[in-house]
């Protein structure tokens, strides 16, 4: 087994060799990290000795870490691999050439175009043509029948370049996402010691031997073994599956891998494997991840079969079994995760590739849907174009002219089939939109990389899209919308309040000391104030904020903190009970040389103050300290620094005399208590200025700003009302965390969605509030219905106890600079400055992403209504499409692809801010659109028709109407065909607007590739009727005729203007369309299937209807049959229920773990048992509309077995299958079974 699960990474290892160069191989260290707590400490006892011992063999210090000399540095990277995880290779061209072909109406016209070809060759015996008909016969000579197979050719011809351009634009289009995705990790930066100093390298850089720096927040780039920890905690659910924290130690559990959360404390560890060795890595690898798709199917196949051998033989060793195990969930983590280099990319990819985040986004749901329509409607309307044709040249034929079919005839009249089907599949092609995602793709594609300039780096591109409907925004204080760049301004120390820094002489020496102490011992060892990068500029604060403000508290009292660092290194505390969101404060204790103790404490003052008994007075003596006397304080000094927008920070210490005995430390109550206050300092985060300005903007914009923050209640509305979140006289609610979860939670403390909605809509400032708290608040006004528009929430967050509220957001922003690595890897953007100001920015342009695409809509749809309508009218009249199946390629090549560059690339202006956001039901195409399109197509149709019935008369030429097979091209028909590209090029400028403004060529030079395209489709027009001859059936014209076709085109814009006249209001009767589906449009059993499914895609469900019955009978009758199996044998209901959809990316091959039933009789959870589960914080309801894969929706029968069995979750389920068995029993679980006739369960049932 264990030789097994390294058969995928054989190939990607460096044989260890250079044994001689280090003291231990690539391979024990391998074997090593495959261990666990106990077995590990006694592994590292035999092998080395201790970590010591380890540290020696690598040649490394524990203190000062590697030299890092560059040979040394490579020679490590040779022997033990770089920390690199190769990606996964990108799709050649060729390959993207081959999917562009995968397109159905493309494959159509290369089959029409090689019959029509085919039959070109065919030379039917020397008969006389007369007697096939009149429309066979005719003027053609032979060097023009001869030109017969040129029509074919340029079907294909035109083909090949749709799909080239298809094809290109992938390609681009994963560069860039490649490109971003290196930009996110070249970003990622980790703490290590080298040659005695702290220094960030990329995660990259990081080799075996180093020493590096763990911290609360980190996500772990490469395994290591601890060799000094503080309280260290680790999250291990993205490798175990366990969501307990694993608390390491250095004589329980050394061992840190890559890939895990630091969620509590800080440490040191010594690097033992990184990239492909490190055990993520080592998952990687198994999972295919560097080699293509065929093999990777081949790796799953592997592992299935070796799943189903371990679960013969379980016999084996505990450890490997649990790693395998493992393999179902461990990816969902990966898949997050860019750990380091380049797995992100890997992951990535494939989550663009299955999983939009969360649900389809808005657009993406409306553009479908819209897609779908089109699509249904073009389809009809080539139908019938061709059965017309059809008909109408079998009854002039043979009814008319009463001729017998003769058998030499039969090649022309399938001749002539060929064209009429021809005629038909490129009205299909114009009706269809291909362009549309293509503009969608263009748009985000453009916005995200223009994004990177306001400091946005978008990790999911559907995210910005979203931004632009946000409606509102809950956003940290400190360092979004403040400087994150504390200062200590005032402070109360030895009974005086101090309004700026004291000096140092004014406070009684024992004092000073003891504070000084307190503060260089009891700042986490990362935060440090180093000197400024410019002469003259600010010290830089490095590590923790809040630290640094206390630590250059210090400095101003003319002390030295550095100098007890070195006096005192981190090896020498006794104990480090470090910050967490539960503790809210940090407490370091020092081991006396007495024999005493003595523990210093920081933390919120409020919180502080209640644990103090003693403080510190004018003489530096203890006096006692009465509840009275804190409330005095609070009143006194507290309110008033917070009033002032000041964080308040108590220090306080307390000595364990060395006659109690060691007290038990792990009490934390009775420890953090009676301790003796030495001073309250206030913290002063200074409002950036730019924020007040961007606030009013989004006021002005429609979405409300909201700040969330763990300040005190007054500091945090000091600081609202200097950004303008809360206006003077405005009746809105400042709550605190513990007011909020009151007035949110019924009397059995469960939360109710009824009470968040009488809160929420005043709420700006929620104080004091835990994670959980955020969490609360962005689901209960997501989830919210009393608004009429669903509420579209982002998020900011820098902490890793953000990660919950971050994910469950529209969009989260996590910060670039003060973010940890856990929020990042939650968060949609990354802020790269930490601004609130870049927050709007995105606002900015997911607005004009989706206006982009209304433009390319409004100028798209009138080109198809106006081509449909045409060459059906005309197919029907004249029995030929007045425009040729080449010209309508180039349309749609102009039309498609070139004008979504056009659109898709305006830069976003100010107004864009200066009106309400969409919100969900707003439709694609509104009524001033609809206005517009319809508008332009009447012009545009009474155009060519008066030019196809009446041109040869008005520019006095023959007519192109009525000519046999194979006929030369006509002037006639190309004046038809130029004037109607003109029109398109003028309509393409008046589509720029679409809110009906007057001034259509507004910032028009601003946007040079519009320009460009515009230009360059022109000069390409008169090439193509120059020189296109008979491949485009186009004749050269005369300049008159230039200018005449021109003069049409230009026509379009005067009557854009009259267009814009007419007020929308009075056209009652325009519809809108391409709305986002409400669910009262879907019947009622559908609903029922797309209960469990949460989004509900309404492309797929336009096209699945007929599939969900036929799933949903196949599915009943699989669920009896394995029902009835189980019963017979009491095997596990899962063999084999996985389902091939489910095992598509890494990503869902991870999120649905499994049920193993591990003992030989199933266990049975009760129904009781899985409600307990309703209120973990981060679990998402079935109510709430939204979801985490988009696969199809496959109906629930198949989900939920029957109550006495687990209930399994179908691929497309949210992590709780717990869910879909609350739907179907309503009454409650305490009522056994009961369920209605006709739900699944009851058929069941009656099988049984």
């Amino acid at each position: 087994m264990a030789n097994n699960s390294y058969s995928g990474v054989k190939n990607s290892l460096v044989e260890a060799n250079h044994d001689g160069e280090f003291g231990c191989t690539l391979k024990e260290l391998r074997s090593l990290m495959e261990l666990r707590s106990a077995e590990a400490i006694n592994k590292i006892g035999e092998s080395y000795g201790d970590t010591q011992g380890l540290c020696n063999r690598l040649k490394t210090s524990t203190t000062d870490g590697l030299s890092g000399q560059p040979p040394d540095i490579e020679k490590r990277k040779t022997v033990f691999g770089q920390n690199l995880i190769p990606p996964k290779k990108p799709k050649t061209f060729l390959q993207l050439v081959w999917e562009a072909l995968q397109d159905v109406t493309l494959i159509i016209l290369e089959v029409a175009a090689v019959v029509s070809l085919g039959l070109s060759f065919y030379r039917p015996p020397d008969t006389e043509r007369s007697h096939c008909g009149r429309a066979a016969g005719g003027v053609e000579d032979d060097s023009e029948s001869e030109a017969g197979w040129i029509e074919g050719v340029a079907i294909l011809l035109s083909v090949i370049c749709v799909v080239l351009v298809t094809a290109f634009n992938d390609w681009s289009k994963d560069k860039q996402f490649r490109g971003l995705q290196n930009r996110i990790e070249q970003e990622q930066k980790f703490t290590v010691v080298r040659g005695g100093q702290v220094i960030q390298i990329p995660v990259a850089e990081i080799v075996v031997g180093d020493v590096a720096q763990v911290k609360y927040g980190d996500l772990l780039p490469a395994d290591g073994v601890l060799i000094q920890g503080n309280d260290l905690k680790i999250d291990e659910s993205s490798l175990t599956g366990e969501s307990d924290h694993v608390k390491k130690t250095l004589d329980k559990d050394p061992m840190l891998l890559s890939g895990t959360h630091v969620m509590e404390g800080s440490g040191k560890m010594v690097v033992t494997a990184v990239g492909v060795n490190s055990q993520t890595g080592i998952i990687f690898t198994l999972l295919g991840v560097g080699e293509d798709e065929d093999e990777d199917e081949e790796e799953k196949k592997k592992e299935k079969e070796e799943k189903k051998k371990q679960r013969k033989n379980k016999k084996q060793d505990g450890s490997v079994e649990n790693r395998k195990k493992a393999k179902a969930q461990d990816g969902a983590a990966m898949e997050m995760q860019p750990l380091n280099s380049d797995e992100g990319t890997d992951a990535e990819e494939k989550k663009k590739a299955n999983l939009p985040k969360k649900e389809k986004s808005v657009l993406q749901g409306k553009l479908t849907k819209l897609a779908v329509q089109i699509g249904k409607a073009g389809l009809l309307m080539s139908a019938l174009t061709v059965i017309i044709l059809v008909v109408l040249f079998v009854v002039d034929t043979f009814w008319i002219q009463k001729l017998p079919w003769v058998k030499d005839c039969t090649p022309i009249y399938i001749q002539f089939f060929v064209k009429f089907f021809i005629i038909g599949v490129t009205v299909l092609v114009v009706a269809v939109p291909e362009g549309l995602p293509l503009a969608v793709t263009i748009s985000l594609a453009y916005s995200v990389k223009k994004m990177m300039n306001d400091n946005n780096l978008v990790r999911h591109l559907d995210a910005c899209e979203t931004m632009g409907n946000a409606t509102a925004i809950c956003s940290d204080k400190t360092g979004t919308l403040t400087m994150n760049r504390m200062t200590v301004v005032q402070a109360y120390v030895a009974e005086k309040h101090h309004k700026k820094v004291p000096e140092p002489e004014s406070i009684p020496a024992s004092a000073l000391d003891m504070l000084i102490l307190g503060i260089a011992v009891n700042c986490a060892y990362t935060s440090n104030i180093m000197p400024p990068e410019k002469e003259g500029g600010l010290p830089r604060q490095v590590g923790n904020k809040t630290e640094c403000a206390l630590l250059g508290f210090s400095n101003d009292l003319k002390r030295d903190y550095q100098a007890i660092r070195s006096e005192i290194p981190e090896e020498k505390l006794y104990k480090v009970y470090t910050f967490n969101s539960v503790r809210k404060s940090m407490s370091t204790v020092l081991k006396m040389a007495d024999g005493s103790f003595r523990m210093f404490s920081k933390g919120a003052s409020e919180i502080l103050l209640k644990k103090c008994y003693k403080i510190l007075t004018a003489k530096g003596e203890a006096k006692v300290f009465r509840p009275r006397d804190r409330d005095d304080m609070v009143k006194k000094i507290i309110e008033p620094m917070a009033s002032e927008g000041l964080r308040t920070i108590c220090l306080a210490y307390r000595d364990f005399p060395a006659s109690d005995g060691e007290p038990d430390w792990d009490n934390e109550n009775d420890i953090l208590t009676g301790l003796t206050c030495i001073c309250v300092v206030g913290i002063e985060d200074p409002v950036r200025p730019e924020v007040p300005d961007a606030i009013r903007k989004c006021q002005r914009a429609g979405i409300t700003v909201r700040m969330v923050t763990g300040d005190n209640i007054n500091t945090a509305r000091a600081i609202a009302s200097k950004c303008g979140i809360l206006q003077p006289g405005d009746d809105f609610l400042c709550l605190e965390g513990k007011e909020f979860n009151r007035r949110i939670r019924n009397e059995r403390g469960e939360i109710e969605q009824e009470r968040i909605d009488k809160i929420w809509p005043k709420l700006r400032v929620l104080a004091r509030s835990s994670p959980t708290d955020k969490h609360t608040l962005v689901k209960g006004i997501i989830d919210s219905t009393i608004a009429e528009q669903r509420q579209v929430v982002a998020v900011t967050g820098d902490g890793t106890n953000d990660g919950p509220a971050l994910k469950k957001a529209d969009v989260g922003f996590a910060m670039g600079i003060a973010g940890t690595d856990v929020a990042k890897e939650a968060s949609d953007i990354i802020l790269t400055d930490d601004n609130f100001s870049s927050i709007v920015k995105a606002v900015m342009w997911g607005r004009n992403v989706y206006d982009s695409i209304s433009k390319f809509l409004q100028f798209q749809l009138t080109v198809n209504v106006v081509a449909v309508i045409v060459a059906f009218t005309g197919a029907c009249i004249t029995q030929d499409s007045p425009l040729k199946a080449v010209q309508m390629l180039w349309v749609n090549l102009i039309m498609d692809t070139f004008a979504s560059l056009a659109l898709a690339t305006e830069p976003p202006t100010e107004s864009l801010l200066l009106r309400k956001p969409y919100g969900r039901n707003k439709p694609l195409i509104s009524r001033t659109m609809m206005k517009n399109i319809l508008g332009q197509a009447v012009y545009q149709l009474i155009i060519i028709f008066t030019l196809l019935f009446a041109g040869e008369k008005l520019f006095d030429i023959d007519s192109g109407r009525n000519s046999p097979l194979h006929a030369p091209p006509s002037e006639h028909y190309t004046v038809v065909f130029n004037t109607f590209v003109m029109m398109q090029l003028f309509n393409e400028i008046n589509a720029r607007k679409i809110h009906g403004e007057r001034n259509v060529f507004e910032g028009v030079f601003n946007n040079i590739i519009f320009c460009s395209i515009v230009f360059g489709t022109f000069i390409v027009q008169i090439l193509i009727v120059q020189f296109g001859g008979k491949p485009f059936s186009c004749v050269a014209l005369s300049i008159d005729q230039w200018l005449w076709c021109t003069f049409l085109g230009f026509g379009s814009l005067l009557w854009g203007q009259v267009i814009t006249s007419i007020p929308t209001s009075r056209l009652k009767f325009l519809k809108t369309a391409g709305h986002g589906t409400q669910k009262d449009e879907i019947p009622d059993e559908e609903l029922e299937e797309l209960e469990d499914v949460d989004e509900i895609d309404h492309a797929e469900r336009e096209l699945r209807r007929g599939q969900i019955l036929w799933f949903r009978g196949l599915n009943r009758i699989q669920t009896q049959i394995r029902v009835v199996k189980a019963f017979r044998s009491s095997i596990s209901l899962y063999e084999g229920l996985e389902k091939p959809e489910s095992r598509t990316s890494i990503h869902n091959f991870m999120t649905h773990p499994e049920f193993r039933i591990e003992d030989s009789e199933p266990h049975i959870p009760l129904i009781d048992d899985t409600d307990a589960e309703d209120d973990a914080p981060t679990k998402r309801n079935s109510a709430s509309p939204r979801n985490t894969t988009p696969t199809p929706p496959s109906p629930s029968p198949a989900t939920t077995v029957a109550p006495s069995m687990p209930v399994s979750p179908s691929p497309n389920q949210n992590n709780n299958a717990v869910e879909s068995s609350n739907h179907l029993f309503p009454e409650g679980p305490k009522s056994g079974t009961p369920s209605a006739p006709g739900s699944p369960l009851h058929s069941l049932e009656t099988s049984l």
